[in-house]
């Protein structure tokens, strides 16, 4: 078979017969070894694929053996308190994800029994689950004839039937959705969207892709119309923001404090130091407006610089001490030890300031060990 069986593809049983065999045949011997293709549970397979959402497979894997051992199930995570479910997802961003697990989970124990659901209008009413989530899970787990599309698999069919439209305007996902269906096999749906997936990530890449190695370059009219490097079509460069804000330490005795990010703002239900953009003059006002304290600022600690999004930010901290007040803070906000920061769900660089506060308060305590006792010397008896 030729490069010029290539058009035929989205019309032909035999040649679509031909891509699934050749790709399925690849995926036995090149799959990688990953935790959550050793099992058909839904929910695991469902943990998975929230967790993979904008994030490299590298960083989920320790996440999700971390997650599985302290929620085995789903019983257990719709019992767990919010704050464990997010402190358990520290790092890995996109905190919407895991609130929308825990609520989801919530959901399934009250409304199924505690089983994940297995149609897909069951699974597609749940929160934080869309299209291609719904079904990767049941694909996957149950075999079901249900196609997917994601950065990945958008990549291999743009370049397998040199789409060259944006693939991601309305019309461009309406024909990726509707070619992934097409190329659908009879059976093994959910080895044959895990293949496309894999194909994506491992052989055809965004840049300098396999093509010499791929098992169904035959197949691929970019390839047959030298257009891989020109397709997909390159996604709208983003502008970054450069954005500057104030973090303030603010101290009272050995506490410190720390307020819950409300919904609305950045971080929804974690915690954090009280942050706002501006300037450093405007700490004390802003403090009071945040946290209900009203403060001293006092010296720089240091700074920071991170990504959220569209933003480049720039974080300088600042230390300030409570000022005796009579009025009560905010229920959503605590003073509490540098070691107790541990137990709370923070921002990235919420921890990195608070493994800071925490080497510095270890560092300014006094050693409490005694000197070894100092055993009398025994009297030596003297025979009459």
């Amino acid at each position: 078979m030729d490069d010029r069986s290539a058009p035929a593809l989205a019309t032909s049983a035999s040649l679509r017969r031909d891509f699934s065999r050749k790709l399925l045949t690849w995926f036995r011997h090149a799959a990688r070894d990953l935790p959550w293709r050793r099992t058909n549970d839904l929910y695991a397979i469902w943990i998975s694929e929230i967790m993979l959402q904008q994030t490299q497979v590298a960083t989920v894997v320790p996440y999700y053996h971390r997650f599985l051992a302290q929620f085995p199930d789903i019983v257990s995570l719709a019992a767990a308190n919010e704050q464990q479910v997010l402190r358990l997802w520290e790092g890995l961003g996109y905190y919407r994800r895991a609130r929308q697990l825990h609520t989801a989970a919530q959901h399934i124990a009250r409304e199924h029994a505690g089983c994940f659901p297995s149609t897909y209008d069951a699974v597609r009413s749940l929160p934080g689950i869309g299209r291609y989530t719904a079904g990767a899970i049941l694909s996957i787990g149950l075999g079901a004839r249900l196609p997917i599309l994601e950065a990945n698999t958008i990549r291999v069919l743009s370049r397998l039937f040199a789409y060259r439209g944006d693939p991601a305007s309305t019309a461009g996902q309406k024909h990726l959705w509707s070619l992934a269906e097409t190329l659908l096999p009879a059976g093994d749906c959910g080895s044959f969207n895990q293949a496309l997936m894999e194909l994506g990530s491992e052989i055809c890449k965004p840049k300098v892709p396999g093509c010499e190695i791929c098992p169904v370059a035959n197949h691929c009219q970019a390839r047959a119309g030298r257009l891989v490097d020109q397709i997909p079509r390159s996604a709208r460069r983003t502008n970054y923001e450069e954005v500057r804000e104030i973090a303030v330490i603010v101290r009272r005795g050995r506490q410190v404090l720390v307020r819950q990010c409300q919904l609305g703002e950045r971080w929804a239900g974690l915690w954090d130091f009280p942050r706002f953009a501006g300037a450093v003059d405007d700490a004390p006002k802003r403090v009071a407006e945040l946290a209900g304290v009203r403060v001293s600022l006092g010296q720089h600690l240091t700074t920071l610089k991170h990504g959220v999004t569209r933003f480049r930010i720039t974080l300088d901290c600042y230390e300030a001490t409570a000022r005796l007040t009579r009025s009560p803070s905010p229920a959503h906000v605590r003073w509490v030890l540098p070691s107790e920061l541990t137990a709370l769900p923070l921002s990235v660089t919420g921890r990195r300031l608070a493994r800071l506060i925490a080497a510095r308060a270890t560092a300014a305590t006094p050693s409490t060990s005694r000197p070894a006792a100092v055993r009398p010397a025994r009297s030596r008896r003297t025979r009459g």
